[in-house]
């Protein structure tokens, strides 16, 4: 039997192993999938390059997570690809000083990206049981500059609007009407429009002198925006 002082040596030496692997994995990925693509926003590839995205998917998953593709995260949901992340992002211009409000929580990855650059991030997520279990993750990673909130996200969170920018990682029907009257003279939002069990196309929105300019850009696949039973028809 080994000594005890070998094993942990062992384990120890595993794990730093494990952790450098993830790290090249990681910096592969924004080589790769982003910068020899079309990111160019230097706040964004920071970001991606830091926010250790394996912990943010299942044991079962994590050898996986620097792939380009989305992956399961339970409860019916998944976890963007990180090219869509990382667009979706630079297609806001995030600021230091801004304050994001994001529909979708999910695996809390898209928030804990933006938490890297902004100031403040309100995420809102409707099933009950995933919204608590990354909120114990954020908790746990040191992003105390992330709400999370259970609830609608088509309401928004009045609360703390208006928000500089907004991102809806959910497939809508429409551009919920709360969402943009949250949003800040000179602000951005990007939201997936379209019918869940189809092709989406993701919409960029810009509000000016009160007026809401709307651009399409590309084709993408999200889950549906879900809403409480309550606010179906509200």
């Amino acid at each position: 039997m080994k000594p005890l002082f070998s094993i942990l040596i062992t384990l120890w030496v595993s794990l730093i192993n494990m952790i450098q692997d993830y790290d090249n994995l990681r910096n592969n990925m924004v080589h790769m999938q982003l910068e020899a693509r079309d990111i160019s926003h230097q706040p964004t590839l920071e970001a991606m390059r830091k926010v250790e995205r394996h912990l943010f998917v299942p044991s079962q998953y994590q050898r996986r997570a620097y792939e380009d593709n989305p992956l399961p995260i339970g409860y019916n949901q998944t976890i963007s690809q990180p090219y869509i992340v990382a667009s979706m992002t630079q297609l806001l211009e995030p600021n230091k000083d801004d304050c994001v409000l994001e529909i979708g929580t999910g695996s809390g990855y898209q928030a804990a990206v933006l938490a890297e650059i902004v100031k403040e991030v309100y995420t809102i997520e409707i099933v009950k049981d995933l919204g608590e279990r990354t909120k114990k993750l954020m908790h746990t990673l040191g992003y105390n500059n992330v709400t999370v909130i259970i609830g609608d996200g088509y309401k928004g969170f009045e609360a703390k609007a208006p928000f500089d920018a907004i991102i809806v990682t959910a497939a809508s029907k429409e551009i919920p009407p709360p969402l943009i009257k949250q949003l800040k003279e000179g602000g951005k939002m990007i939201i997936p429009v379209g019918s869940p069990s189809e092709v989406q196309t993701l919409i960029l929105l810009q509000k000016r002198n009160g007026k809401i300019t709307k651009t399409k850009l590309i084709q993408v696949r999200f889950v549906p925006l879900t809403r409480s039973r309550e606010n179906k028809n509200s």
